[in-house]
């Protein structure tokens, strides 16, 4: 007995934003590479096709596009990340170095998000908060 068939998986190459066809909206589209590769006994051995789609995160319509396509619009995506880690204005990474911008208040601690309070600034539980008023059972 002999068992072959057929797989298909699909790579995420880019995440990237750009009008759809479709909707027009400015929507994000997952640029994709789909795979399928004969099997045999469930072990894949050779591609049999390769194609490649961008889907809309908006209205959901997939479409073909070529190969060169898909490559550039991978490539810029990598490029763009590769810019906005390098900005001027972020912040730096605590690895490098001291932040450039003057603290506010209370330093934070690094993993605490900016805008929440420090630990320890919540108010305790059965405690009543500022501006309120233990409720009174009768």
């Amino acid at each position: 007995m002999l068992i072959w068939g057929w797989r298909t998986r699909i790579y995420v190459l880019a995440m990237t934003t750009f009008l759809c066809g479709r909707c027009g909206n400015p929507a994000s589209h997952a640029v994709r590479k789909a795979v399928t590769k004969f099997t045999l006994f469930f072990i894949p051995l050779f591609p049999i096709s390769v194609k490649y789609t961008a889907q809309c995160t908006f209205c959901g319509i997939e479409n073909r596009i070529p190969k060169e396509d898909a490559v550039r619009l991978q490539a810029q995506e990598e490029q763009g990340q590769a810019q906005q880690q390098a900005a001027p204005g972020y912040p730096p990474h605590p690895s490098q170095g001291a932040s450039q911008f003057p603290q506010q208040g209370a330093p934070q601690h690094p993993s605490q998000p900016q805008g929440f309070p420090q630990q320890g600034q919540f108010p305790q539980q059965g405690q009543p908060q500022q501006g309120q008023f233990p409720q009174q059972g009768h």
